[in-house]
């Protein structure tokens, strides 16, 4: 029985194909990897801005809650003493020695700070100032940051017309505007007023601009605006666009104009 015979090989014809490999495993984690991260990267950037608007209203929340408490204290204040706490308490001379930030202590829960505060010498003098750094977190707005040991960020308003004049006792009665349109504390932001010390804002220094960041102005590290207290211990957001008009209105006490909205 013959064999049947096969051709051999043709000189011409191509290499013998190779199987295909399959795309390394390594390849393929990397290239999820990189698609993952970018994703990722994407959706931190959606959400930062959310995350640090909740974080800020937080914060002004907090700084709310801070100015509801002093205006308490002074509410408390004038329960025991009938008056309005002074905006300093002066020397023989004339001369600011204490402010009413010491003087409310102890409606602030700080009796035992209070006690340890001497009234018979100056405010900054080196018995005082060892106290510098025991200010009641109440007296810091949680957005200042970083914050300075001893700064504080809320203040009064002082000066002829307002609630603290610095030459006579002012009780609720005085408040002829009402205590709903009188303020009572503010936001001082960056004015490096020292807790002890007897220092506020000046009515005929101040600039009728909320958030102006030249001079002494009322002032907050919040967008848009700061947070203020009134006499009846309510507290107020006003915006930057506040009229100046109705700002000036809110500060004095017995101009006998309407103040409207604000």
């Amino acid at each position: 029985m013959a064999v049947p015979s096969f051709p051999g090989p043709s000189p011409f014809a191509g290499p013998v194909p190779r199987p295909q490999r399959s795309t390394p495993v390594v390849l393929i984690l990397v290239v999820v990897l990189v698609v993952f991260l970018s994703c990722s990267g994407i959706l931190v950037a959606l959400l930062l801005p959310a995350v640090q608007a909740a974080r800020e209203a937080a914060r002004r929340s907090q700084c709310t809650n801070n100015l509801k408490q002093l205006a308490l204290a002074v509410h408390n204040y004038h329960d025991l003493y009938q008056c309005f706490p002074p905006a300093y308490i002066a020397d023989e001379d004339g001369r600011p020695m204490h402010s009413w930030r010491v003087l409310l202590l102890p409606f602030l829960e700080e009796r035992a700070l209070y006690e340890q505060y001497n009234f018979d010498e100056p405010w900054d003098s080196p018995g005082n100032q060892a106290l510098a750094g025991r200010m009641p977190a109440v007296y810091r707005c949680p957005s200042d940051a970083p914050p300075n040991a001893s700064d504080t960020d809320y203040a009064m308003i002082v000066g002829p017309g307002t609630l603290f004049d610095g030459t006579t006792v002012t009780r609720f009665q005085d408040v002829m505007d009402g205590t709903s349109n009188t303020l009572l504390f503010v936001e001082v932001a960056g004015a490096e007023i020292h807790w002890m010390e007897p220092r506020d804002l000046d009515i005929q220094a101040l600039s009728p601009q909320i958030n102006n960041p030249a001079g002494p102005a009322i002032r907050s590290y919040h967008p848009g605006g700061l947070n203020a207290a009134l006499c009846d211990g309510s507290v107020h957001f006003l915006s930057e666009s506040i009229d100046p008009g109705v700002l000036q209105l809110l500060i004095t006490i017995a101009d006998g104009q309407p103040v409207g909205p604000f």
